[in-house]
């Protein structure tokens, strides 16, 4: 996913938003999926206005710092569109992992600093595990403009993340195992 697209989508969506709006909206809902900082998000959004897919307004406010409102142009919709019916095989199976990475070097630790590595990621998994389950109270699904009716399609991108850390709490705990009895040879 591109972090364009995402803000373009929640532009479509909402109709307008302050970048503010968008970099909390964007963090409470894609946190764990596609996590971006607040720079990256005010970057993307002056690149965006200048490739056409969205225009800004100032917003002029009496005794606080003006606001900036970026709203999706007939461009901008257009290439959403084109994003979302793009399907790349190739692209949607790549993992880029850190800790893999991390994993896959590990042969220079102790099995007992690597068992801890993987017990950390799984401590972490069954905490977002948690966070989903009773949600962070940060965002309101049915309210606001547009997000009503994507309900579904939150329920769906929150149901294959649950069963991806369900699958990565299986994977620590296998992966524990293994290392437990290599250690015992």
């Amino acid at each position: 996913m591109s972090l364009k697209h995402g803000l373009l989508g929640f532009l479509d969506l909402s109709g307008s938003m302050t970048g503010y709006d968008l970099n909390k909206i964007f963090m409470s809902l894609f946190k764990y999926i596609w996590p971006a900082q607040r720079s990256q998000i005010y970057h993307e959004l002056k690149s965006m206005e200048k490739l056409g897919w969205v225009s800004s307004n100032i917003i002029f406010q009496t005794g606080k710092p003006n606001k900036k409102e970026y709203t999706i142009t007939e461009e901008g919709k257009a290439e959403l569109k084109k994003w979302l019916v793009e399907y790349d095989m190739q692209d949607q199976l790549r993992v880029k992992s850190i800790f893999l990475m991390k994993i896959f070097f590990s042969g220079k630790n102790q099995i007992n600093e690597n068992i801890k590595l993987i017990q950390s990621f799984k401590k972490e998994c069954i905490d977002v595990l948690e966070i989903l389950k009773i949600g962070d109270g940060t965002i309101d699904y049915s309210s606001g403009i547009g997000f009503a009716k994507n309900k579904i399609y939150k329920d769906i991108v929150y149901d294959f993340e649950e069963d991806y850390l369900k699958m990565c709490v299986r994977w620590a705990d296998k992966t524990i195992e293994k290392l437990e009895k290599n250690s015992e040879k």
